[in-house]
């Protein structure tokens, strides 16, 4: 009768233990991980990737009588400003490209678009030992059919000083730049020009 009694108890016991909810836990309940808030750390390295990966600007060339002549685009990378310009119905051979200082572009002679970009107040050319302004850039070869194209990374400037109040320009010039005189690098004439503006 005790042993029997104790069976009983036992099954109950073990009924119990297995089957039913304890008072922490509800039937159907899930245990859920909540995800950590983010750090300072996180925000500031989810903004550096922000501001690296991806802000464009664009510029559509044109040449003094208004004929479109390419386009040049200014992106924000880990490694600076990588611009691309891609020109078409240009006289073939090698001609000065640079970003110059002033978002506008007046014909027939585009002076209006000032001096190189240079926030750093640099010397000239790509080969000058104190240079070089933080426009200047390879020479552009443009082949028999008038077109050509380069993609160079700026080191120095922003895209906040490409876009600041007075805006930039992208040029061409008629000549090839020897990548060492002051102010231009005797490229010549300026013979297509766009204004950057946000893409």
């Amino acid at each position: 009768m005790f042993r029997h009694g104790c069976a009983i108890a036992g099954l109950a016991l073990m009924t119990t233990a297995c089957g039913s909810p304890t008072p922490s836990q509800n039937v159907g309940e899930t245990d859920v991980t909540m995800p950590a808030e983010p750090t300072a750390m996180d925000n500031a390295m989810a903004m550096d990737n922000a501001m690296a990966g991806g802000e464009t600007a664009t510029a559509a060339l044109r040449k003094a009588d208004g004929t479109p002549a390419g386009s040049a685009t200014a992106t924000t990378t880990a490694d600076g400003l990588s611009v691309t310009v891609a020109v078409t119905g240009m006289t073939p051979g090698d001609h000065g490209v640079h970003v110059h200082m002033t978002g506008k572009c007046d014909a027939p002679d585009f002076k209006s678009a000032g001096g190189h970009w240079n926030p750093s107040n640099m010397k000239h050319g790509l080969d000058n030992p104190a240079g070089s302004h933080a426009g200047d850039m390879p020479n552009l070869k443009v082949a028999a059919d008038g077109s050509g194209s380069l993609t160079f990374t700026l080191k120095s400037g922003t895209m906040a000083q490409l876009m600041d109040a007075d805006g930039s320009a992208f040029v061409v010039h008629a000549g090839k730049d020897d990548q060492k005189t002051d102010p231009s690098g005797d490229s010549g004439d300026r013979v297509a020009c766009g204004v950057f503006k946000a893409a």
